[in-house]
């Protein structure tokens, strides 16, 4: 006559026992998700894997990092660049779906665009980046830079 099967048991401190018993671990598995959903939603900052179509960022520092995460554009129209990155802007992604152009506003007058096309990427965007002042859907009537 062979023997029936047993439930694992689990030692507790003190030298009890606990049988896990599955009436208990359904209730305990729904306890558990129940409390996982009610938890706060913490908004993270965005990263680089985190850019969503549609949308370009810029970091203040090389290889799409930086203090305080990315900074977010979507277009269209004008976006003055958050004080973190502007004029401080030395890496971007782009997942939009046109072209977008980092502005420059000189300081006698006129302005600069650098175009980023769509899926564009710089880990050292050095060149550009003590130049960035916002971005926008449009050139502004800026002289290519």
């Amino acid at each position: 006559m062979s023997r029936p099967t047993r439930r694992p048991t689990r030692r507790l401190a003190g030298g009890s026992f606990l049988r896990l018993s599955r009436r208990l671990a359904v209730p305990a598995a729904a306890l558990a998700a129940l409390l996982a959903s009610a938890a706060p939603a913490v908004p993270a900052a965005p990263t680089a894997a985190a850019v969503p179509p549609g949308h370009v960022y810029f970091w203040a520092e090389r290889g799409q990092m930086g203090p305080g995460g990315a900074w977010d554009y979507a277009p269209p129209g004008y976006r003055e660049a958050e004080p973190r990155v502007k004029r401080h802007a030395y890496s971007f992604d782009s997942h939009a779906q046109v072209s977008v152009y980092a502005i420059h506003f000189r300081a006698g007058g006129g302005c600069l665009y650098r175009e980023i096309r769509p899926d564009d990427y710089d880990d050292d965007w050095s060149d550009w980046a003590t130049k960035f002042d916002g971005v926008s859907d449009t050139k502004m009537g800026c002289e290519a830079g």
